[in-house]
């Protein structure tokens, strides 16, 4: 995906699988969504949870790019800023969803839930490497996510929750632009 600059299909590709996932997953039984947390129940109260973190991870990101950046603000900063919480719900729901959800599911062998909580935030963690400072960062706002999906189980909220803080880490942080990198090839 990086050596050939096909980040955009890449992404794509990974969010219309798991798209197929979950229609044939729904398909056999319907309430798999609610049981992953694609719901409205419990969304106001994890938005309202989230909603500090979110606050001051922009205010940070901001504040941090605005006397460490060359990255100048662009149009494509909103075109991320709206699209991003899409991938952001889809890699909670791999994480939560599907990995924590089944490690609670099978907690009848007694996985201890702080393990369960490390092990999922290590393995996000993990698929940020190589960038050593975010995967750190990533380990801490996974270990609250999960936190939050194990006690309300809503995964719009966090999807948005983690859309949200990635684009202004990304962009004012670490000077990335998506929509670029995304888009180099074309």
């Amino acid at each position: 995906m990086d050596r050939l600059d096909y980040r955009a299909f890449y992404t794509v590709g990974v969010i219309l699988l798991w798209l197929i996932y979950i229609f044939f997953r729904v398909k056999t039984n319907p309430k798999s969504l609610h049981v992953w947390g694609f719901k409205k129940e419990n969304f106001k109260q994890t938005i309202i949870y989230l909603t500090p973190i979110i606050f001051i991870s922009i205010v940070i990101s901001v504040i941090y790019g605005s006397y460490n950046s060359e990255l100048s603000f662009s149009w494509h900063f909103i075109l991320i800023f709206l699209l991003y919480p899409c991938w952001g719900i889809i890699q909670q729901f791999m994480m939560l969803g599907i990995i924590s959800h089944n490690l609670v599911a099978i907690s009848k062998v007694k996985i201890n839930r702080f393990f369960i909580i490390f092990l999922v935030s290590t393995l996000f963690s993990l698929i940020h490497y190589p960038s050593y400072s975010l995967m750190i960062f990533t380990f801490f706002l996974e270990m609250v996510f999960i936190t939050v999906y194990l006690k309300w189980r809503n995964l719009w909220a966090i999807g948005l929750a983690h859309g949200w803080i990635a684009t202004f880490i990304l962009y004012f942080i670490l000077n990335r632009d998506l929509w670029s990198e995304l888009f180099v090839r074309f």
